[in-house]
């Protein structure tokens, strides 16, 4: 990717997440802890998305989310117990990942995004409760525009991917966008490693009211769920959800909750909410079905989404997601991802790297051309070859010369038969 093009992708991060910050941050419901009937009660996904049905089955014991974000507070009641590890790749955040960085319309979307992965509530009724109120979380912040990192975001990601993998992540949500469909290629194997060990990205498909007017990478790669979103009442978000052909499912996208850094909830809108929701559903399906595969979680997230209204796919992906159907279906094996294949993807439109090693072209032995002879002469094309000697000219010869002989005879007959009559 180019320097203009990475500065492009940081600029289309920022402008994403501060009109997404902005609108929960002028919605706030007021500071913890907050009874159930304001916060609890608001969670209207919980049971209109089956994920209540689904904790008769799980509540996600014994996986992990990775939350790529801004960081991860300490303080909120909801991530007590809940984080088990973090690291900053972005160079300006606490080396845990749990200082959050960025402006102040940025560093608190980590803990929002967190609450709704994984939030373990404030009390047995009180506070936002996540998903997969029962898995764990990793803290890994990065840095965007405002933060002052002076670390390429190409790199924090890579980096960020790998660590989550290698610290145990079985799921890693990603509530941000580039605002282009392309992605760097460092990228690529990093995106591939977590494939490799079985390891679901979620991503938001990003949002039409802070410019993205098409899905961005990393919701474009090959492979990744892709979540879009939805109002209270199941229609695609004008304003929080974008559209295209990378998306998987849709989730709630509005009027959502979130615990923030200092303990006080706010209410907030963003495909970066929808994305955790599912991304705490792909925990569920990990903590039922542990010997499954990357792509037999996402296919059961897939294959039990329930029909959305007109069934546009470049609107709501495969459905609305259901959690309880994706934890109890019966859903046949699949051997391929359905959300599509990055390797066969690179392998297909990935050029040879330019630095490596010019593999040298064998065209195999040059034929040793013979030396211009006389004979080559006959193939002039205004001379003759064998051929017309011996099937065109020497029979046209001989008949024009019998013909010559037999009209020379028949006037020497003339000539002497008009004598004959003078005598």
């Amino acid at each position: 990717m180019s320097r203009a093009a990475g500065r492009r992708m940081r600029r289309g991060l920022l402008a994403g997440l501060v009109t997404v910050l902005t609108v929960g941050a002028s919605l706030a419901v007021g500071a913890a802890p907050a009874q159930a009937d304001v916060v609890r009660d608001a969670e209207y996904w919980l049971d209109g998305y089956g994920i209540r049905s689904a904790w008769n089955t799980t509540r996600g014991e014994g996986t992990t989310i990775a939350i790529i974000d801004t960081g991860i507070a300490n303080g909120p009641a909801e991530f007590n117990g809940a984080v088990v590890g973090g690291i900053d790749v972005s160079g300006v955040g606490s080396p845990d990942g749990r200082t959050p960085v960025g402006s102040v319309n940025e560093n608190q979307h980590g803990s929002w995004v967190a609450s709704l992965a994984a939030g373990r509530g404030n009390g047995e009724n009180n506070g936002v409760i996540g998903a997969a109120p029962a898995a764990n979380l990793l803290s890994i912040s990065v840095g965007f525009g405002s933060s002052g990192s002076t670390v390429p975001f190409d790199e924090q990601i890579e980096e960020a991917v790998r660590w989550a993998v290698d610290n145990g992540a079985d799921v890693i949500n990603m509530s941000l966008t580039t605002n282009t469909k392309t992605w760097p290629e460092s990228w690529d194997e990093a995106f591939l490693y977590a494939y490799q060990h079985g390891v679901v990205v979620v991503a938001a498909a990003g949002n039409r009211g802070s410019g993205t007017d098409v899905v961005g990478a990393p919701a474009t790669i090959p492979g990744v769920l892709t979540v879009a979103g939805v109002d209270k009442s199941g229609n695609a978000s004008v304003g929080a959800s974008t559209q295209g052909i990378t998306l998987g499912v849709a989730a709630p996208s509005e009027e959502l909750v979130g615990a923030s850094p200092d303990g006080s909830y706010v209410q907030w809108a963003g495909t970066s909410g929808a994305s955790p929701i599912v991304a705490g559903i792909a925990a569920l399906v990990k903590a039922a079905h542990p010997d499954l595969d990357t792509a037999n979680v996402i296919n059961r997230i897939i294959a039990t989404a329930r029909p959305a209204p007109g069934g546009d796919p470049l609107l709501y992906g495969h459905g609305y997601v259901d959690a309880a159907a994706a934890v109890t279906a019966d859903v046949p094996h699949v051997d391929e991802n359905p959300m599509g294949s990055l390797e066969d993807w690179v392998t297909l439109n990935r050029r040879q790297d330019s630095t490596s090693t010019p593999i040298p072209l064998d065209f195999g032995p040059v034929p040793e051309v013979p030396p211009v002879t006389d004979s080559a002469a006959a193939a002039n094309p205004f001379l003759p070859t064998r051929e017309t000697l011996l099937y065109v000219s020497l029979p046209l010869a001989v008949f024009l010369g019998t013909a010559t002989l037999i009209t020379l005879g028949a006037i020497g007959a003339t000539r002497q038969f008009r004598r004959a009559a003078r005598k």
